[in-house]
Order: structure tokens, then sequence, then C-alpha cells
């Protein structure tokens, strides 16, 4: 539980310091310079997730990158469903797969909301 908290904890953190973040809205602000080729293979595995979780009511957001950390937040049905850790590792697999290099991808949830 320790390491959780102080994970989550990292978490806020970067989200703070990173200047793509867009307090407070959940999402990543576009850069007004362009997006290396990285980000974009990042953004696009991400994007190419989204048909499949929106059919069951659930979506993904790209919460932050740093080097080879992703942070991506599950919403909808996808909050409450035990099978969520699959669809995490599904995702996981696509980045690495795009990428070509190994991706730790940490689920970051909102207010009030639990990681599963």
């Amino acid at each position: 539980m320790r390491k959780i908290v102080q994970l989550m904890r990292q978490i806020v953190q970067l989200l703070r310091r990173s200047s793509e973040y867009a307090g407070g809205t959940g999402q990543l602000r576009q850069s007004s310079s362009t997006a290396t080729d990285r980000e974009r293979r990042i953004r696009g595995a991400i994007e190419e997730i989204g048909p499949n979780l929106q059919r069951d009511d659930s979506d993904r957001h790209l919460m932050g990158i740093d080097g080879s950390t992703v942070m991506v937040r599950l919403t909808g049905a996808c909050t409450l469903c035990k099978l969520s850790i699959v669809t995490l590792k599904g995702i996981q697999a696509r980045l690495v797969g795009k990428l070509g290099e190994l991706v730790r991808l940490i689920p970051v949830a909102a207010a009030g909301e639990a990681v599963h």
C-alpha cells in the first residue's frame, strides 16, 4: 500500500511539473512546437485503442509522457471493470510494438477513484 501511495505522489509531481499538462482538464495540451516522432507514435497507439473501448462505453486518456513512462487514465465502464488490467496490458503491448522499446504504463485515477 505504501508503494502505491508513493507512486501516486510521484505521478502527481510529474503532472505538476509537466509543461504539457493542462491543469485540471485531464488532457495533454497541444504544444506549439511539433510533437516528436516518438510522441506521435505513443499518441497514435493510444488512439488506436479508442474505438474498441468506446464500443463498451469506456475510454482512455493520455495523461503524460515522461521518458519511458506513459500515464493513462481509463474512464467509463473501465473504472469498475475487473478486467481493466487486461486493457492496460494491451495498451502497453501496443506501445512496445509501436516504439520497439520497453515502456512503463502507469494507470492514473481521477480524484476519488481507485486504480485497480
